[in-house]
């Protein structure tokens, strides 16, 4: 008996010994969890990328599309602000105190602080577009952007030997953070600078410092490209010039084609009206103007693309590209805004197209092009505003490759899909704070090739636009106008009230 027993003790002191690994399930070591890779651009039209019909050289998000899924009908508040509170709160802007002006969220947790709970590394770079400073919501490491737009190559003041930074006179200094330091204005030192090549560069020491540790990482990269100033390495900006010289229409209808061709749109999807100008009325001195403004807007658009290949290539390199979902997406639909020097400082005529001493803009007819096939632009709730091209990538998470989804989808879904994929918990309570409870749905049934569950209204507001989408009906108002209803069966692009 008493050798039985000692038998015993051995095996329980055994078991003992290993309980410590066997507790590995704890959320500091959950290794197995997915991680997450957010990117979002800045004003960027529907169209302009290559896996969306358009004329950009984007080599690694048509890689992602190829391998992933790219959503039609996904959907951001049609300006930048809102958009970026309901990506990251998960809640509609009107919910956090961010549906008028940037704000300080109120009611409402960060995707970084519930991550954070759930033992990921998180990270951001970038434009925020808010008063708080996200290191303070839930981000480990945050460098970059407080505000809104900037210079590109310079955001601060004039630098020795060089010209001076056009800057907007009302929106100036900019707010730059660096961690828990806010820096008023931000002169970078560099003379390389470049906010798309820094805010990558910043992401990619990130991931290298916490390569090593116990944890996956949830990494939020926000770039300015390519709202305006229209900002441009001169190597980027000569792979374009000349493409555009065919003119608005042209380009337009090229796109649209090449939609239909790629299986990315069938016949709900009718070519709304034009609104850009005659291109044969256009002076000439004017079409190397117009050619030469969309070939800077394309080539910063390209300069993203380098630099998300550059973080896929990270994430391969580290053994982690196979299990990290990628979203890319944008805040809202290209700006239509034109030329306006009284926006501008005195040197926004000076300098050359795409340097940091002239601050320019698309203008109103490529914007147009920029949004094919939709009608409007940036802060109308028209889809030319509100519709967002969304990739999403994950080969261990997502079934099938190079999937279209015409399923309805909003920024508010964002939130609930990291939720599902991580595990993590989304409180009531918060810092002594009451928050609302999340708004969206998961996108994970759609990467599982199910059904999204029961259709939910989903609301737009912003200025004088306001909409709301419902099963198959989706109701808008542009400019304080009258009502307007579209059957999105048969009319995804609204041109049939």
């Amino acid at each position: 008996m008493m050798h039985k027993w000692k038998r015993y003790t051995g095996f329980v002191l055994l078991l003992m010994a290993f309980l410590p690994l066997l507790n590995c399930s704890s959320p500091e070591n959950q290794t197995n969890k997915p991680n997450i890779l957010l990117i979002l651009v800045d004003d960027m039209g529907w169209s302009d990328i290559g896996c969306y019909g358009g004329d950009v050289n984007t080599p690694n998000l048509n890689r992602l599309a190829e391998e992933g899924i790219r959503f039609t009908q996904f959907h951001n508040t049609a300006k930048c602000f809102p958009s970026r509170a309901c990506l990251l709160t998960g809640l509609y802007a009107q919910q956090t105190g961010m549906n008028e002006n940037p704000a300080v969220f109120r009611n409402a947790v960060t995707l970084g602080e519930v991550l954070r709970t759930a033992g990921y590394r998180t990270l951001m770079t970038g434009k925020h577009h808010g008063k708080d400073n996200p290191f303070d919501r839930g981000f480990d490491r945050y460098w970059g952007l407080r505000d809104g737009s900037c210079n590109y190559f310079n955001p601060g003041i004039q630098r020795e030997d060089e010209g001076v930074p056009a800057h907007k006179p009302r929106f100036v200094p900019r707010t730059w953070c660096i961690d828990g330091e806010v820096i008023e204005p931000y002169t970078p030192k560099e003379k390389d600078f470049y906010t798309t090549d820094y805010f990558t560069k910043h992401a990619l020491q990130y991931l290298d410092e916490y390569e090593n540790e116990d944890k996956p990482f949830f990494l939020y990269v926000s770039f300015t490209a390519p709202h305006d100033p229209l900002m441009a390495w001169p190597e980027d900006i000569k792979k374009y010039e000349g493409k555009f010289m065919a003119g608005y229409e042209v380009i337009r209808k090229a796109r649209y084609q090449r939609q239909q061709e790629m299986g990315l749109l069938d016949n709900t999807y009718p070519l709304s009206e034009p609104t850009y100008a005659d291109w044969a009325e256009v002076p000439q001195e004017e079409k190397i103007k117009e050619d030469l403004r969309m070939a800077v807007y394309s080539a910063m658009i390209d300069r993203v693309d380098q630099n998300i290949g550059k973080l896929l290539d990270k994430i391969e390199a580290m053994g982690e590209l196979d299990n990290t979902l990628v979203l890319f997406a944008s805040d809202n639909g290209c700006a239509a805004s034109a030329e306006g020097k009284p926006q501008y400082n005195a040197t926004a005529g000076e300098g050359e197209f795409g340097s940091m001493t002239r601050w320019t803009k698309i203008g109103p007819s490529w914007s147009n092009v920029s949004n094919t096939p939709f009608r409007y632009y940036k802060a109308r709730t028209h889809k030319g505003g509100s519709c967002t091209p969304l990739i999403a990538y994950w080969p261990t998470g997502i079934k099938g490759a190079n999937r279209i989804s015409h399923e309805p989808g909003h920024f508010i879904d964002i939130m609930p899909t990291l939720l599902e994929i991580s595990g993590a918990a989304y409180p009531a309570e918060f810092n002594g704070e009451d928050i609302y409870p999340a708004k969206g749905r998961s996108l994970v049934p759609i990467f599982q090739e199910k059904e999204p569950g029961d259709a939910r209204p989903i609301y737009w507001q912003y200025g004088s636009g306001k909409g709301v989408r419902f099963e198959h009906w989706r109701l808008v108002s542009d400019n304080r106008g009258p009502w307007n209803l579209y059957d999105m069966r048969v009319d995804k692009t609204e041109t049939n009230n």
